[in-house]
């Protein structure tokens, strides 16, 4: 019995070609799982008859019917600047739409690279440098600062001096809130969110993105509690610190919102700023509605605004003040959520000029607190109290558990706010 031949692979016989991050990833050695593939001389009607699925509305996009992996038809541009694919268009007019010489590389079935933007030389010179096209998609804007946070890149002058200037014509306006804030989630995700930001203001998009980040660069602090004085430098700084305490993009998320509130304090009173937890609430959900942040995300980060001096202060609290705090904070149901307001408020405390390697007890103090109080029940109290009574006997019977915690433990105190 002869065996029946394997089909032909759909792809067989197409001019196809390995293109953008994937090639850059792959020449810089990194993980390079996700594929994309351009398709030269083809059309939509020869892909769909080779079993390909098309994919999105807007482009001539397919997945490969065995490896879901993206194919897309060669694009170019027609005289009046509109976008187009068609048979005739080069792999050279392709990737010269493409945003940033080190996406805009090929790779044939051989192995060979095609690189007519010189690519390769800005990979080994560690440089984002943009393509003539650049200005087709404002939310490039943010992909240039994340790919600068994701690969420790720097910015060409001139890419720099390009997105300044589109930033300054209100173009990321544009762009859908959505599409905005996967951009912040992936470089929050990054090894360096710091690098983000840092990108974001010397290429003067911070302003046009996150102005209630960019108001407090120059916003002083008192030295004694923050030696690096600036307020955005302690953002910066709690950043780095976070990404050693946490790979939540949640917890990352909070301390970067968190000291909003210093902004808005009274200048005459400045480097002081009190009151600027409850301040920074409202400027919390600012910047949460304008990018439409997903729920879990915004009520962590008010939280984090609104009560994390509290913790730094949590050695100073009346055993009453520490059950309140928890169940403003909601730890008695969700203790997990609890645990990173707690990384968030930790981020703070050690995200400070030569005090990143300083104790914070008061998380494990709250931590203990919690675990005390969560023992206690409803089968703890009379069986006579109803109503409102057994909710005030569970917080009476938490205070005292606390407040044994309290004068039993040795934790060391610190001083951070």
């Amino acid at each position: 019995m002869t065996r029946k031949a394997p089909p032909n692979p759909p792809e067989q016989g197409l001019q196809t070609y390995l293109v953008g991050g994937s090639v850059r990833d792959r020449l810089l050695g990194r993980d390079h799982r996700d594929r994309d593939w351009v398709v030269i001389g083809s059309t939509e009607a020869d892909m769909l008859a080779r079993g390909f699925k098309p994919v999105g509305k807007d482009f001539p996009v397919f997945l490969h019917p065995l490896t879901q992996e993206e194919y897309a038809l060669a694009r170019g541009r027609d005289p009046a600047g509109r976008l187009h694919a068609r048979p005739d268009i080069t792999l050279e007019e392709d990737l010269a739409r493409r945003d940033l010489s080190i996406n805009a590389m090929a790779m044939d079935s051989a192995g060979r690279i095609i690189d007519p933007f010189h690519g390769q030389q800005d990979l080994q010179q560690h440089t984002l440098r943009h393509l003539p096209h650049f200005e087709d998609d404002p939310l490039r804007l943010l992909r240039l600062a994340r790919l600068a946070a994701q690969l420790g890149f720097s910015i060409a002058p001139q890419t720099c001096h390009l997105a300044a200037d589109m930033a300054s014509r209100g173009l990321l306006d544009k762009v859908a809130p959505e599409r905005q804030w996967q951009e912040l989630h992936r470089a929050l995700c990054t090894p360096s969110p710091r690098r983000f930001i840092e990108a974001l203001r010397e290429c003067g998009i911070l302003r046009a993105f996150l102005p209630e980040i960019d108001d407090l660069f120059g916003i002083p602090q008192p030295e004694r509690y923050h030696p690096e004085i600036d307020t955005g430098e302690h953002v910066l700084l709690t950043l780095d610190k976070v990404v050693e305490l946490s790979n939540d993009p949640r917890v990352r998320f909070a301390v970067l919102l968190h000291d909003l509130g210093k902004a808005a304090t009274p200048q005459e009173y400045w480097p002081s700023h009190r009151g600027h937890e409850a301040l920074g609430v409202p400027l919390v959900d600012r910047v949460c509605h304008r990018l439409r942040v997903p729920s879990r995300y915004h009520r962590l980060a008010r939280k984090v605004a609104r009560y994390h001096l509290l913790v730094h202060l949590a050695f100073e609290l009346k055993p009453a003040t520490v059950e309140r705090l928890l169940s403003d904070l909601d730890a008695w149901r969700n203790p997990k959520d609890f645990e990173r307001f707690l990384m968030a408020a930790q981020a703070d405390a050690q995200g400070r000029k030569g005090l990143q390697e300083k104790p914070y007890p008061q998380a494990d103090y709250l931590r203990a607190a919690l675990a005390a109080g969560a023992e206690i029940s409803a089968k703890d109290l009379p069986a006579e109290l109803r109503g409102r009574k057994i909710g005030e006997a569970i917080r009476r019977l938490r205070c005292n558990a606390i407040g044994r915690l309290k004068n039993r433990t040795s934790f060391q105190e610190t001083e951070s706010r």
